[in-house]
């Protein structure tokens, strides 16, 4: 990369940090997530990774919709917090036991099913790759060795998306239960 575009690059990713300085969106991330979130629901010039989430907020009991970029990986589809632990959609989506909506053109009904934190570091780097607009908010270079990402694992929930319907008692990649 060139000086010229290393520096661009820096002063973007200030930028975005500084529309979500206090851990939560700004008034303008909240517009812009906004209009991301109805292109991305109406799967219009953005990637078909790039989906809105739907989920009952765990307050008001609200729908709550916001755009989100979903990461495969070995086969699975993942959903990465570029905020951390305490961002209201993660406390939302625990809250729903999981239950939640996924829209791109026409909604799909999901239960997301928390990866423990040892199983996250091939998840987040692949979620770096395919979204550029968490790279500043993860503090581990999209190139960085696998272990830089075992280190911030714990503090950036990943989610796995599975069919609402899905019921097993298989052993899943996670070490969990699936039920």
């Amino acid at each position: 990369m060139s000086r010229t575009s290393q520096r661009l690059a820096e002063r973007w990713y200030g930028a975005v940090r500084w529309m979500y300085r206090s851990g939560r969106p700004g008034t303008l991330a909240r517009v812009m997530n906004r209009i991301s979130a109805i292109q991305f629901s109406a799967g219009m010039l953005s990637p078909a990774r790039a989906m809105t989430l739907e989920v009952r907020g765990r307050r008001t009991g609200r729908l709550i919709s916001f755009p989100v970029v979903v990461a495969e990986y070995q086969g699975g589809r993942y959903l990465v917090s570029m905020l951390g632990n305490d961002a209201n959609w993660v406390h939302n989506v625990r809250a729903a036991g999981g239950r939640a909506v996924l829209r791109r053109g026409r909604r799909q009904e999901v239960r997301l099913e928390e990866v423990e934190p040892g199983d996250r570091a091939p998840i987040l780097r692949r979620y770096l790759e395919v979204a550029p607009g968490a790279r500043p908010h993860l503090p581990v270079d999209r190139h960085a060795p696998l272990e830089e990402f075992e280190r911030i694992a714990g503090r950036f929930p990943v989610f796995r998306i599975l069919p609402a319907a899905a019921r097993t008692r298989e052993k899943g990649r996670s070490g969990g239960v699936f039920l």
